[in-house]
């Protein structure tokens, strides 16, 4: 136990540099918040629903951060910093990162997984600040959520999505290649907002494009078929 407790230390300290050592780390409330939640979800499977719910009052009170027993969690799961809300049917992989003011939210499924109603995160995501993840969706493994992103589709494994509703963007190879990045947000020059508008206008304007050629195509589909039945009666 002591083994693995180090090692999820010192995970988070790969991740953030702010601690200068790993008492430091042991004061983060998302730490604590981890901590209380893997109680209170081995009481949640034990079937003592109050007394998970009590723990997860307790831990939400200290941390400022909302995890319903009920979530599934791995390892090296790292809070960095509070105010995050992680639904009852979420589950989370392992190595995964997120920031504050996210929520991991429920939908009412009409065609997901019965009785799935939150976000699976898988091995080495990360979820920066202030997203929203909602719906039995499934973010692939080390994919990139940037902040302030709203995210309601699946997500492949290590794309990087931006914007309101979130789309996948394309990124410098170094930096999408890297083995972390703070924030889940590309901060470099090479990220080019405008250029990514375009990118996505010019995705827009072709989906429209083709759907248009349908359109036509079925019109002509139409006439052919009118044409045929008057000379018949002909």
């Amino acid at each position: 136990m002591a083994t693995g407790l180090l090692a999820y230390l010192d995970s988070i300290l790969a991740r953030d540099p702010a601690p200068r050592s790993r008492w430091e780390v042991l004061l983060y409330p998302g730490v604590l918040a981890l901590g209380l939640h893997r109680v209170a979800h081995w009481l949640f499977k034990g079937e003592l629903y109050l007394l998970a719910r009590l723990v997860n009052h307790l831990s939400r009170m200290l941390t400022a951060i909302d995890i319903h027993p009920g979530a599934e969690i791995g390892r090296n799961f790292f809070i960095d910093h509070g105010f995050v809300v992680i639904g009852e049917t979420a589950s989370i992989g392992d190595d995964v990162t997120i920031y504050q003011q996210v929520t991991l939210g429920g939908t009412n499924p009409t065609n997901g997984v019965g009785g799935k109603r939150h976000p699976t995160l898988e091995d080495g995501v990360i979820v920066g600040s202030g997203a929203q993840i909602l719906g039995p969706i499934t973010v692939g493994p080390k994919a990139r959520i940037g902040a302030n992103s709203v995210v309601t589709r699946d997500v492949p494994a290590g794309a990087t999505m931006v914007g309101i509703p979130a789309r996948s963007t394309l990124v410098d190879a170094r930096q999408s290649s890297a083995s972390f990045l703070p924030y889940g947000t590309v901060c470099s020059e090479a990220f080019d907002p405008a250029t990514q508008k375009l990118e996505i206008l010019q995705c827009e304007i072709e989906q429209l494009r083709k759907r248009l050629a349908e359109l036509i195509e079925e019109r002509e589909l139409a006439r052919g078929e009118r044409d045929l039945k008057e000379q018949g009666r002909a």
